[in-house]
């Protein structure tokens, strides 16, 4: 049973295809990525941030975005954002038809210098003509804040530098606002302060939480997350993923691994567990190494075994 308070239900999107292939050493095939976010599909998932239109310099890996977005198996029920960092990427996510565009800023200056190479200041600047762009579309923007608890490089990032972009993005008219964890810095108690800040200062705005699992933690913190009423949460099949431009980052929290800590919870997701984890041993298999996601190795707790499959101790 879901505490009292808690999310009766939860809705996950899936970012893999993005955030985590994009951090892959070498180039996934198209084909691989639209057959995944099928499956995925098939399996419940109904939100997926698919790609970033972003220059294939910048993130060779995900040069095909147009190419995977046409091969999705659309349905009404299923969102597909992606990731736009300024007007050029608006128009072509526009053209391939997505459902919303993310733009995404830094709480710290430093690392909006490192990811997008422009200041706080520009990069909203810039969003203007991507919500232009978005609404001549029919395409609705959503805002993510990296480094929203913690910079690899300055530290400590205020609540209020966080409450300050989540109020710019507000003026833009963009409602809802990820809080991304780049280099896994979150704990419990930064991920309450934040929440109840932005809730505080922008109570019609709408809180997604996006979280890696550098120090272990990741799945903690959603539990934190759940304390405080938050029901949309960000994850990565397998536990893929990691910034390029952020020192230490690992791969975000695992989706199979959020699914089963939901279910045990008693909270609805809509999603089939054991189908995303067939999806995720697919994923492994295919990119030829081991992913960190727990549940696709160990099933879920009460996946038995049979006695004559273990030996038995002798002395």
């Amino acid at each position: 049973m879901a505490r009292a308070g808690w999310p009766q239900r939860v809705r996950v999107v899936e970012v893999g295809t993005r955030d985590g292939f994009q951090a892959e050493p070498t180039f996934v095939p198209t084909a691989v990525k639209i057959d995944t976010i099928n499956r995925l599909i098939e399996a419940g998932v109904r939100r997926f941030e698919v790609t970033s239109f972003v220059s294939p310099k910048a993130v060779p890996q995900l040069a095909d975005a147009a190419l995977v977005m046409a091969g999705i198996d659309r349905r009404p029920d299923v969102e597909l954002t992606a990731l736009v960092p300024n007007p050029k990427g608006a128009e072509a996510a526009a053209k391939a038809g997505v459902d919303a565009m993310v733009v995404f800023c830094s709480a710290s200056a430093s690392h909006n210098a490192k990811n997008v190479n422009r200041t706080i200041a520009r990069s909203l600047e810039g969003f203007r003509d991507v919500v232009a762009i978005a609404e001549a579309a029919g395409s609705r923007v959503q805002g993510a804040i990296a480094t929203a608890f913690g910079c690899p490089f300055e530290g400590d990032v205020a609540t209020a530098a966080v409450v300050d972009l989540a109020k710019a993005y507000a003026d833009l008219g963009i409602r809802h606002v990820t809080l991304g964890d780049t280099t896994g810095m979150a704990t419990p108690p930064l991920v309450r302060e934040r929440c109840r800040a932005l809730r505080a200062a922008l109570p019609e705005s709408e809180i997604a939480l996006h979280f890696h699992n550098t120090r272990g933690i990741g799945l903690v913190n959603v539990y934190a997350g759940l304390l405080e009423g938050i029901d949309l949460y960000e994850s990565a099949i397998g536990g893929l993923g990691g910034c390029p431009f952020a020192p230490g980052a690992t791969g975000n929290i695992c989706t199979e691994d959020l699914l089963y800590l939901l279910d045990e919870c008693g909270i609805e997701t809509g999603i089939d567990l054991a189908a995303v984890v067939a999806v995720a041993k697919r994923i492994e298999a295919e990119i030829g190494r081991e992913l960190p996601g727990q549940v696709m190795k160990a099933g879920p707790r009460l996946a038995l075994r049979r006695l004559d499959e273990v030996r038995t101790a002798c002395g």
